[in-house]
């Protein structure tokens, strides 16, 4: 299931299991399937420099005192093409204090073949001035009916970006013993809100994470070489569940307005997309 507000996947399961956590609530927890744009994660004090001048973003994590999760997560967005495998969406960025651009976010949710989840999407720049932007997402991935925490969480990611009391980046690390999750370890030892980057990209030019159970079933999250981070967070808050991951795929990490960090600047008339998507063996 697609939901309109913010473009969210709300449900997806195959043969009968779930492989993200399905939750129908008006607004869904901790920012559950929502798309993010035009950035994910976290801008320092909603504040950033535009030649030479302070812009001023809403403040929407009141408790950090920062602006997350950018500027549609509260907007519906349109259908815009729908068949029987694949949903398109979009939804307009108007100009407004702190961001002023307009731009056109598109969302498409795809089903292969397969049954795996392809997830494009794109931001248009529909300004006459060049605008920052960086795209992301926030699925929580699960396998059917199994505690989570019993899962063996995989990030094939070689650096951390060690953070300060805002959950905003200070500088990057190379991954350590408590960090480095590329051997695979059990959810129920962590605890962790942090990004990644230095992605293992296969020849098929994709990164891949994945959730695995003992029994050999397992549910993977793959991006593509637009998406040069990722951000695990390992929640105990996620409603009936002791714990939930969320695996999302960015092209920027927090604070990227600031730090540029895998920035984009789109020119007038230019357009930057990123895929996604899921896959699982059951």
């Amino acid at each position: 299931m697609i939901a309109p507000l913010a473009a969210a996947l709300r449900s997806y399961s195959r043969d009968g299991a779930d492989l993200v956590e399905a939750n129908l609530d008006p607004v869904a927890p901790g920012g559950s399937g929502l798309t993010l744009a035009p950035w994910p994660n976290r801008i320092a004090e909603g504040r950033w420099v535009l030649e030479g001048e302070v812009q001023q973003l809403d403040i929407t994590e009141v408790s950090r005192g920062n602006a997350i999760h950018g500027l549609l997560r509260n907007t519906g967005y349109a259908v815009e093409s729908r068949s029987e495998s694949e949903v398109r969406l979009v939804a307009t960025i108007y100009p407004q204090h702190g961001y002023p651009f307009q731009l056109t976010h598109r969302v498409s949710y795809r089903l292969e073949p397969d049954e795996s989840l392809r997830v494009s999407q794109s931001l248009h720049n529909d300004s006459q001035l060049a605008a920052p932007v960086a795209l992301g997402a926030h699925p929580y991935l699960r396998i059917a009916e199994l505690p989570t925490e019993e899962l063996r969480l995989s990030v094939q990611a070689g650096t951390e970006l060690l953070v300060d009391e805002k959950m905003i980046p200070i500088e990057p690390a190379s991954v350590s013993a408590d960090s480095d999750l590329r051997r695979g370890r059990r959810v129920a030892e962590l605890e962790m809100d942090r990004s990644y980057t230095d992605l293992a990209f296969a020849p098929d030019g994709l990164a891949r994470h994945t959730l695995s159970a003992p029994d050999g079933r397992s549910v993977t999250l793959w991006q593509d070489k637009a998406c040069q981070y990722v951000h695990i967070y390992v929640s105990t808050g996620f409603p009936g569940r002791n714990k939930a991951v969320a695996i999302e795929p960015m092209s920027a990490p927090a604070n990227s307005f600031n730090s540029a960090r895998g920035l984009h600047w789109l020119s007038p008339g230019e357009e930057f997309a990123i895929e996604w998507g899921i896959e699982s063996v059951l």
